[in-house]
């Protein structure tokens, strides 16, 4: 396997759903900007030892991970990619709930919060 393959492997570790997607391109609509990338990362702390965070950026960081979601950009460091391989980044829209969900089956348990995990 060359080093590209892998780089491959590591870029399909996140799934971002259409709805996250629309969700987002809407969000960039608003800001007027098309040079933002959606930025997952995994930071220490929350209830349960990590928590994720999602936020626009434009930078750029040594070793990203990027893939490419119907003209939506989304970027991981090199530090939270694997404990972010395979998760699912969907938007729910109800009358019960509104925001990004996080789908991960990396995660051993979560807190009631729901924005931490192990």
């Amino acid at each position: 396997m060359s080093v590209s393959d892998e780089t491959t492997t590591v870029t399909d570790g996140i799934i971002l759903t259409d709805a996250a997607a629309a969700k987002v391109k809407a969000l960039l609509d608003q800001e007027g900007r098309d040079d933002l990338a959606l930025r997952v990362a995994v930071q220490p702390g929350g209830c349960s030892g990590l928590r994720y965070q999602l936020f626009f950026d434009e930078r750029s960081l040594d070793g990203d991970v990027e893939k490419d979601f119907d003209g939506v950009k989304v970027v991981t460091d090199r530090m939270s990619a694997p404990y972010l391989g395979g998760a699912t980044i969907d938007f729910v829209d109800t009358i019960e709930k509104q925001g990004f969900t996080i789908d991960n089956p990396n995660a051993t348990g979560s807190c009631a919060c729901g924005d931490s995990f192990n």
